[in-house]
């Protein structure tokens, strides 16, 4: 969660630099390619990372078996991913169109064979590749500022964020000894891994399809590169506020696969209730208040010329909920149990509905259209996925779950309605105007930021206060939980 946070943080900082700076074409260009280099990404890795950290996970204690399926898994995947790279330089390397841009883009490739985050997520050893991804972070952004200043940078941008990606992935090898020194394999085979790969590969490969594919048909079928930097922007906005509700996931896959493993179905229904509480306490609050927020967002984070951003970013903003319950429903149960026959089908009907739906209104509304469609193709996904577990949870539980969270959520929206209608008051907008005058900032600058910052600090404290009223058990679970660590901090002093 507190990594989330900080990929939350890191493009408030970059974004609004980079729109400025690059320009939407600039955006464009770049989204349209690194789309195009996912899709090689993607088929080089077979879906081997989700299979990997899910076979860790089962063989969490058997340290042997352990050091066999690494072994075994990555082997297989310098193949693939080899493969994929030979395809790649002979596709698009060789006098496209945005051949520099190709070029720098193969060390993404390269990035996806040295990738063993897997290992380390099935082992449940969070911190290490947290503690990577943070300094990667830190120094690709420190470098944007350094290096990017004008839109002929973008090959520039393209490098410091491939080859950090290359650099992280790398820096994880160096843990690695301490999970197989002194440990003896024999019998590699790489064979027995195929057919259970290709089962996940196919869930996998629709669901990253599924990801990409507005981006991409934007790009094929409008003209105007603009419309593809519109749509990758306010997309932008609502996956990185996405990766919040999501984060739990990534902790629960490697949970529910040992869990499984020992068929404690108890211990999973235990799990998938969390879960589902988790995704509500943050949706909800976390749509509406994006929506509250967009108009005054958009200009201060993106700059000028970015209007159409924002009416993506309010048809998009139902996707935190949709994805969030599809990440329970599918990833954190579904694949995990081996029902990746069910998961496959519900995504691929889903790319299948995308594909169809974005054909049609890209064509009459361009980036608008797509995000209409990419809500109704992941609304279909959802209802096929709940259908599947529906002899699994208690809907009726799911609604009153839900129940609190929404009406706290409406509450903390009309406050923030009820600060943006302050601040157009009269001694209140000239207060600012003021203000503005003797910092040398534009008015509606200035009041945007304000907006900004006051919605997020009374809707925030409204929410939790709401929830404490309602006497929800979750934030008081939660409270509790920092009331003890702070007095056993207090009593170790």
């Amino acid at each position: 969660m507190v990594y989330q946070v900080l990929i939350l943080i890191l493009p408030f900082i970059t974004t609004p630099y980079l729109s400025r700076v690059l320009g939407a074409e600039g955006i464009g260009i770049y989204s349209y390619t690194y789309a195009i280099v996912t899709y090689f990404i993607l088929f080089g890795s077979l879906g081997i990372a989700l299979y990997g950290q899910r076979e860790i996970a089962y063989a969490q204690e058997n340290k042997t078996l352990r050091k066999k399926i690494f072994f075994e898994i990555i082997s297989f995947r310098f193949l693939t991913i080899s493969i994929a790279i030979i395809l790649y330089y002979f596709l698009f390397i060789r006098g496209s169109q945005y051949q520099i841009y190709y070029q720098i883009l193969l060390l993404e490739l390269l990035a996806a064979a040295f990738d063993i985050s897997w290992f380390f997520q099935g082992m449940e050893e969070f911190k290490r590749t947290v503690t990577r991804n943070v300094l990667v972070r830190l120094c690709s952004v420190s470098l944007v500022f350094l290096l990017v200043k004008t839109k002929e940078d973008l090959a520039k941008f393209t490098l410091i964020y491939s080859l950090a990606d290359l650099l992280g992935n790398l820096s994880l090898w160096l843990y690695l000894p301490k999970y197989m020194k002194g440990i003896k394999v024999t019998n590699i085979d790489i064979k027995r891994h195929i057919p259970h790969i290709v089962l996940l590969f196919i869930p996998q490969i629709a669901n990253q399809i599924y990801n990409i594919l507005d981006t991409t048909m934007i790009g094929w079928l409008v003209t105007d590169k603009a419309e593809t930097g519109y749509y990758e922007q306010g997309h932008k906005v609502i996956r990185l506020l996405l990766t919040i509700v999501n984060s739990l996931g990534v902790v629960m896959i490697p949970r529910m696969a040992n869990a499984f493993a020992n068929n404690d179905n108890k211990q999973i229904k235990e799990y998938m209730h969390m879960s589902f509480n988790f995704t509500f306490f943050l949706s909800f609050p976390i749509i509406l208040g994006i929506i509250s927020i967009s108009k005054a967002f958009v200009p201060v984070f993106f700059g000028s010329g970015y209007d159409k951003v924002n009416l993506i970013i309010y048809l998009l903003s139902p996707m935190i909920l949709l994805m969030g319950l599809a990440n329970v429903t599918g990833t954190q149960y579904l694949l995990p149990t081996k029902r990746q026959k069910e998961y496959t089908t519900s995504v691929t009907i889903g790319v299948i509905v995308n594909f169809i739906f974005n054909y049609i209104l890209i064509n009459l509304y361009k980036s608008v259209g797509a995000a209409i469609a990419t809500v109704l193709s992941q609304l279909i996904v959802d209802i096929i996925q709940f259908n599947y577990i529906k002899n699994n949870i208690s809907f009726k539980k799911l609604l009153k779950l839900a129940k609190k969270y929404f009406i706290s959520a409406i509450i903390m929206f009309g406050v923030c309605f009820i600060v943006r209608v302050m601040l157009n008051m009269n001694f209140i907008a000239n207060s600012i105007n003021n203000l503005a005058i003797k910092l040398v900032l534009n008015k509606e600058y200035l009041k945007n930021i304000i907006s900004i910052i006051l919605q997020i600090v009374f809707g925030a404290t409204t929410y939790i206060i709401t929830l404490i009223i309602l006497k929800d058990e979750y934030i008081f679970k939660f409270l509790n939980k920092i009331k003890n660590k702070i007095f056993k901090t207090k009593v170790s002093e």
